[in-house]
């Protein structure tokens, strides 16, 4: 699969900017702008294609809601789960991010998981996730 070929739908332009500052990958970023309907879902759909689908959501009703109808209606896409302390993706700490997305195979900024308290013991960065992506 190329890198390409990953898709990330979130709420908002503010979950969109603290997941650029994460990856260094090229990554589709598609927001919902927080509400959810048979159009928008398939306007959504319409830009995927083959792509590999994640849905990252925030922690609170709306994001639920949001969740429930990527499950229904697009039921092939990867589900990623924020901590519900952190409500909103936008508020995410930097480290976190990382290391939540580095666990479902995205190349982030590995200094960011390194430095982090939300490093996990035992992650094998294996040369493949590195700090700046060469292509």
């Amino acid at each position: 699969m190329n890198l390409s070929d990953k898709v990330l739908i979130v709420e908002g332009k503010t979950d969109k900017r603290r997941l650029e500052e994460v990856l260094v990958e090229p990554v589709q970023i598609i927001c919902t702008f927080g509400t959810m309907g048979i159009s928008k879902l398939d306007e959504i759909i319409e830009q995927l294609g083959d792509s590999q689908i994640f849905i990252l959501s925030d922690a609170d009703k709306e994001g639920r809601k949001i969740r429930k109808w990527f499950k229904k209606h697009l039921s092939e896409s990867t589900h990623i789960y924020i901590d519900p302390k952190f409500g909103e993706v936008g508020r995410c700490p930097h480290d976190y991010l990382a290391n939540l997305l580095f666990r479902h195979g995205f190349y982030v900024d590995t200094s960011l998981i390194m430095k982090g308290k939300f490093y996990r013991e035992g992650n094998n960065f294996n040369g493949r996730y590195i700090r700046e992506h060469t292509g």
